[in-house]
């Protein structure tokens, strides 16, 4: 695909009339898509083309002609063209961001995945939708500054003030001094449920750890791929989810919105529906966050992770449970291993989605029941579709409101064998 660059002309009025995958709203233009950051569907607008990609194009708002009943000032002064890349959608209410959502998920589904009749609920709301996210990465500009990247993905937008991250985040960027480590690259935050374990995780250039002094209470872990560093302090911090605790070491994976966190495992076990007999496969488990509470309800777990210090975490985390099993590989590795038969599997997988030949290995061990968590709808629908090829009907999805003011979705769905 070639992008040409537009011409002196390329200034025009455009009204909006749906919402895109990513967050851009979307007009037609001469016979051709055109997609717009920062507007709203039902919005009037002078739109500049920023790139031609001939079938379809991007342009950046340049007047508002006539504004929908949705939208709002946003809030951070770091939101909008050209700054921080980390919200898309400030500018809208948030009750019609959520409708917005559900229908980019129908859009997706019938687009990519083929599916003319499916039942997707209204999105669940995030409790709060500020405030709300546990950790965070920054990058270090080379003043080390630390920021976020921009929205063109050209340069980083130092930041003092951000509103989606908890307060004690922001308290902590605000009074961290990194400058003198000239070969920074990102830092990444985390705090505790209770907001008093606060730790820091750095990578570098280099790749060399640095030497730090630091005067504030943080514990601070250099990353590396095969698990965290100890400078100063701990190496993890401790989630609270529905009563039980969970470890995470520092740069593993955890979901960033605690109380949403609760309501994907309620959405899962109700899904699963378990009475006590089934044996149950949770691939990509992480630290065990789905695993301990199916491990409550089943008489048999195979938890199956690829990155070690998160299965280590899951076995100290599920406290020993001896009809747990846990797995440490890439789930395409290890399915094709796996002995007997399973009556539901739970799948939580990265943003880019499930290897099809992990799927079509899945399918052949035929369990009654899957259960999908998504963090990105393209992905999802790919292997949704995948999926129906291989005689599972998917009967339901639940979109679950994860991140508030960003174009990111995540859902729970559920697949039946035919």
């Amino acid at each position: 695909m070639t992008t040409q660059q537009p011409n002196e002309q390329s200034e025009f009025e455009l009204t909006l009339t749906a919402m895109a995958h990513g967050g851009s709203a979307i007009g037609r233009h001469d016979g051709r898509a055109i997609f717009v950051p920062y507007a709203i569907p039902g919005e009037r607008m002078i739109v500049r083309l920023t790139q031609d990609r001939g079938r379809f194009a991007t342009a950046e708002p340049i007047q508002l002609l006539e504004a929908a009943p949705s939208r709002v000032e946003p809030r951070c002064p770091n939101f909008g063209p050209g700054l921080c890349g980390g919200c898309q959608l400030q500018h809208i209410d948030y009750a019609a961001q959520l409708e917005l959502k559900r229908q980019i998920v129908i859009d997706q589904m019938t687009r990519i995945g083929g599916f003319q009749t499916l039942t997707v609920h209204p999105v669940l709301a995030s409790p709060d939708p500020w405030q709300y996210r546990t950790h965070t990465t920054l990058h270090a500009t080379e003043e080390g500054e630390l920021g976020f990247i921009s929205t063109d993905d050209q340069h980083i937008i130092p930041i003092d003030e951000c509103h989606i991250i908890r307060p004690e985040l922001l308290d902590l960027l605000n009074a961290l001094e990194l400058e003198d480590i000239a070969t920074l690259d990102r830092v990444r935050l985390q705090v505790g449920s209770d907001g008093n374990q606060r730790l820091i995780g750095l990578t570098t250039y280099d790749g060399e750890m640095p030497d730090i002094e630091i005067d504030i209470p943080v514990s601070v872990n250099y990353l590396t791929e095969s698990g965290p560093q100890l400078l100063i302090g701990t190496d993890s911090v401790d989630y609270t989810i529905k009563g039980r605790t969970f470890t995470v070491r520092a740069g593993g994976f955890f979901q960033v919105n605690l109380p949403q966190a609760e309501r994907l495992v309620d959405l899962v076990m109700d899904q699963l529906a378990l009475t006590g007999t089934e044996r149950v496969l949770d691939l990509f488990a992480g630290v065990g966050l789905f695993t301990a509470f199916i491990a409550e309800k089943a008489s048999a777990v195979i938890s199956v992770e690829g990155y070690l210090p998160a299965v280590e975490d899951a076995e100290r985390n599920l406290g020993g449970a001896a009809h747990v099993e846990f797995y440490a590989g890439a789930v395409e590795d290890v399915l094709p291993t796996l002995e007997g038969t399973f009556d539901a599997v739970v799948l939580d997988p990265p943003r880019a989605g499930v290897e099809g030949e992990a799927l079509d290995t899945l399918a052949t061990l035929a369990p009654t029941k899957i259960v999908y968590v998504s963090c990105d709808l393209a992905t999802f629908a790919r292997d949704a579709k995948r999926l129906n090829h291989k005689d599972y009907q998917l009967i339901q999805v639940q979109p679950i409101d994860m991140f508030p003011q960003t174009a990111s979705i995540e859902l729970v769905a559920t697949f039946i064998r035919n």
